[in-house]
């Protein structure tokens, strides 16, 4: 990704040095185990160890011009810098079993920065919502006026949403963290399963189950799958603070900093743009999901129609997601919020948000539903209209009153009822 939507600790985790630096760990993992096995002689990775070598990336890609082939041009270079022990290095291994561990690695690696990102957003949301647990607002469906909710909530419900998300990413993570080192289509032929699990426990993988060639693409997939889950969660809340922030909503809007600027022409404009942002680069992590399903299908025991793919959005994708995670944590924390403006706009609502408890309170009283849904519907479009108060037009409603008395009309307007259950739901999603 462009360095604008790339965290440093993933340009660094992404970068040419970090993924050579990987190959030779994943190198030297197999030749200790292969040490232990007797195929190669003992202290060899140690000693390959103690040359401390620095490998550089211009050199390898120079060798590379000439091999058209990373692996080997990667080999070449430590032959170089090591001298003769190096021979035993890739002993009975293919490209894959460097390449897909090493992938492997990266990948848990990135699913472990991810995760503490979330870890952030969910306690931002969290203490947000406890400090809006009571404050009300008129709830929406299609955009338009439906029953109170509080403000807590609706943060409450993209902490859930998110908390989901993370659940999925950390089965990702333990998902993808499985490499191999059993040779040419995975038959350890001049390997041995026991070589293979001794060097993999060291960097922290598991073996892959039947690798053929390369690691299982589903597993891939599913990595992706599961950031696409979590940007589009992000995205959702984005969403709803784009909403807030709408002039005639004007409920809650993103920090608006000394000497920030809304627009070039217009001074007056304070826009929604950190969470514009994240709606936009939500569209580019899940971008890469059907790439990663289109590359489980690979020929045989493999081809490389996977590698390109993977080169350009294993790093996209986690990085983009890792600044959506921190850009979405600063939007929460810095939120403004106008309880004044809920509560007007809960006014504006002409208690309409009341005619279920009506509806239902004429069906307790004998009225069949249908019958009962146009007595109220119909007092409420006049209400719409500016031609009365709802509460006073059902008062004044022969039909209704037959049915309910003045007392009983109006214990059904009640805020209080309405909100009862949202401390537990409350607590339900942040516990």
């Amino acid at each position: 990704m462009i360095p604008r939507y790339t965290p440093a600790d993933f340009a660094e985790l992404w970068s040419p040095t970090r993924r050579f630096a990987v190959w030779l760990d994943v190198e030297l993992a197999a030749c200790e185990a292969m040490e232990d096995d007797g195929t190669v002689p003992r202290g060899t990775a140690a000693s390959l160890r103690g040359k401390e070598l620095v490998l550089y990336p211009a050199r390898i890609e120079e060798i590379e011009r000439t091999t058209k082939h990373d692996v080997i041009a990667f080999l070449a270079h430590v032959e170089e810098l090591a001298g003769r022990e190096a021979r035993w290095l890739h002993r009975g291994m293919t490209s894959s079993d460097v390449l897909d561990t090493s992938l492997a690695i990266l990948l848990r690696d990135a699913a472990d920065r991810l995760l503490a990102r979330c870890d952030r957003l969910l306690a931002s949301l969290a203490s947000r919502a406890r400090a809006h647990a009571t404050t009300p607002m008129i709830g929406r469906s299609h955009g338009v006026f439906a029953e109170p909710i509080t403000f807590g909530l609706a943060l409450a419900g993209h902490h859930a949403e998110i908390a989901r998300a993370r659940a999925r990413l950390e089965t990702a993570r333990r998902e993808i963290a499985v490499g191999k080192i059993s040779g040419a289509v995975g038959t350890y032929a001049h390997l041995s399963p026991a070589i293979e699990t001794r060097a993999l426990a060291s960097l922290g993988l598991e073996p892959e189950t039947v690798s053929t060639q390369v690691v299982a693409r589903d597993r891939h997939a599913a990595y992706f799958s599961a950031m696409a889950l979590a940007a589009a969660a992000i995205e959702r809340l984005a969403v709803n603070v784009r909403h807030w922030q709408r002039s005639d909503v004007a409920e809650a809007e993103e920090a608006f900093t000394a000497g920030q600027k809304g627009s070039s022409a217009m001074p007056h404009k304070r826009n929604p743009v950190l969470s514009e942002n994240l709606c936009g680069l939500a569209r580019v992590v899940r971008a890469a999901v059907i790439p990663a399903l289109e590359d489980i299908a690979l020929w045989h025991e493999r081809d490389i129609s996977h590698s390109s793919v993977e080169r350009i959005f294993a790093p996209d994708a986690t990085a983009t997601l890792a600044f959506m995670l921190e850009r979405a944590a600063d939007l929460i924390e810095g939120l403004v919020v106008y309880p004044e403006r809920m509560k007007e706009n809960l006014e504006r609502a002409k208690e309409l948000y009341f005619s279920e408890a009506v509806l239902l309170a004429l069906v307790d009283a004998g009225l069949p539903r249908q019958e009962a849904y146009v007595l109220v519907q119909r007092n409420a479009m006049l209400a719409w209209q500016g031609q009365g108060r709802f509460r006073d037009l059902l008062a004044a409603d022969a039909d209704i009153r037959a049915k309910l008395d003045p007392k009983e009309l109006g214990s059904l307007f009640d805020l209080d009822h309405a909100l009862a259950h949202v401390p537990a739901i409350l607590e339900r999603a942040l516990r």
